[in-house]
């Protein structure tokens, strides 16, 4: 027995309602929404300006052809995939839409003027570089956003709460748990910072970047300034210098900022899922959720384990294509036209992974007694500042102890030690009477420096 089709990718099956309207943009009806508008404002960009012997669009036809071209719908769509089967060409069957609808309009006389003197890249590097910077504008960075205010949120409410770190796994200096979500939040602002500023460029210069066509047929006017002008008027900046593709650099640095922004995330989600294992975070059941389906009691953190497969995935498809699209043969080879079509994805398992980071972040609570309790079993971490102190007591000239260090050392390394035994050990030290006072008073849980005030340094 066979299914009627069915969605290969869960981004299209199961997972379609978490993604968000990504697909509006990085699909192949919305790379074809792009493609029907370029080719319409570079046809009234022709008509304005008198190029090719064009004849001026009036207003109202102008603005009939702009709306016909933003309300691009299910009709265009089937439209096109019929016309494809003929074409096998899929910018050749967007010329045709465009100049079928000019002959509704009664527009015919302009009919040739359609995807004059361009080469398909012209139109496809553009279209591309409207659909990603509006997919990461509306889509992407709005998302992301959210989950750097939750961690900023919760850097904030914790930001007193002491916790015991744990560098190499092992018990270390105290922190603060919202200094730590702090950190998080610091290293995703500046990602974000980062992609925000890659500049999409575009191409508009013919079939090997030359202008020949538009030389040739319309010698008279300056096409380069002419390019710049049509290219910055879609809110892109032009590249100059080309060979037939736009050579796709921005495009690689920004999939290796989404990329590179992606494997932060991945260590939130490690860090979080580990503070669960610990029982430092407690999850919040979620009504009519089951965790397991033969052990009742499971709450398993899902979110975050979602989150990091979607994150590898992710990355593993923008990293591919941030290295792959860097290179083309010659003038031109179509590695590319394949490679592109699979931007969606990438950010479609990005996008999945945010919902998920986004929805974890806000099913957990703070085990303030499992923190305490972990500091109250590590007193030894209070060595770093015993010998810290007997170090500055020694460059003072109050104290003649040789290798603080070591002295510690024998004390602490490998074993507990606990409140009494440090107090002990702090009275017999050769130091001052006021370094032994500020030790006496030191509990793991004070001994955490500026965690707090650090929280205030995020941007």
């Amino acid at each position: 027995m066979t299914f009627p089709p069915q969605p290969v990718s869960p981004l299209d099956g199961r997972y379609s309602s978490q993604i968000g309207p990504i697909g509006d943009h990085l699909s192949e009806a919305g790379l074809n929404r792009a493609r029907v508008h370029v080719e319409v404002e570079w046809l009234l960009f022709c008509a304005s300006h008198g190029l090719f012997g064009t004849r001026e669009v009036s207003e109202t036809d102008a603005r009939h052809l702009r709306d016909w071209a933003a309300n691009f719908g299910q009709a265009e769509i089937d439209w096109l995939a019929e016309k494809e089967r003929v074409t096998r060409h899929d910018v050749k069957a967007v010329e045709y839409l465009v100049r079928e609808r000019l002959s509704e309009q009664g527009l015919d006389a302009l009919s040739e003027a359609v995807h004059i003197a361009c080469t398909s890249e012209d139109i496809n590097n553009l279209s591309y570089a409207l659909t990603i910077q509006a997919a990461v504008r509306d889509v992407w960075l709005p998302k992301f956003d959210g989950v750097i205010a939750q961690l900023r949120a919760l850097a904030e409410e914790h930001r007193e709460q002491p916790m015991l770190s744990h560098t190499h796994g092992q018990p270390a200096t105290p922190t603060t748990l919202g200094k730590e979500f702090a950190v998080f939040a610091w290293r995703l602002s500046r990602q974000r910072d980062r992609v925000a500023s890659v500049e999409p460029l575009g191409k508009f210069a013919g079939a090997t970047a030359t202008f020949s066509a538009h030389e040739i047929a319309h010698p008279a006017a300056d096409w380069p300034t002419l390019a710049s002008e049509f290219v910055a008027g879609l809110g892109l900046t032009w590249n100059p210098l080309t060979t037939q593709i736009e050579s796709h650099d921005w495009q690689a640095e920004l999939f290796a900022g989404v990329s590179h922004a992606g494997r932060i995330l991945h260590n939130l989600a490690t860090d979080v899922w580990t503070y669960i294992s610990m029982g430092y975070f407690t999850q919040i059941p979620v009504a009519g959720a089951t965790g397991s389906s033969t052990m009742p009691h499971k709450i398993n953190p899902i979110r975050f384990e979602n989150a990091e497969a979607n994150l590898e995935l992710a990355s593993a498809v923008l990293d591919s294509l941030a290295s792959t699209l860097v290179t083309s043969r010659l003038q031109r080879d179509l590695t590319d036209s394949s490679a592109q079509r699979n931007i969606g994805v990438g950010f479609g398992h990005s996008m999945l992974a945010l919902d998920n980071l986004s929805k974890g972040l806000g099913e957990f609570s703070v085990s303030a007694d499992s923190l305490q309790a972990d500091l109250d079993g590590n007193w030894e971490v209070l060595a770093e500042a015993i010998q810290t102190v007997i170090r500055a007591e020694v460059l003072a000239g109050r104290s003649s102890i040789t290798d603080p260090y070591a002295l510690l050392k024998d004390l602490t390394r490998g074993q507990r030690v606990d409140r009494d035994a440090l107090v002990e050990f702090v009275d017999a030290l050769d130091i001052g009477e006021d370094a032994k006072a500020r030790l006496r008073e030191l509990r793991p849980e004070t001994y955490t420096g500026l965690a707090s005030d650090l929280v205030d340094r995020l941007p």
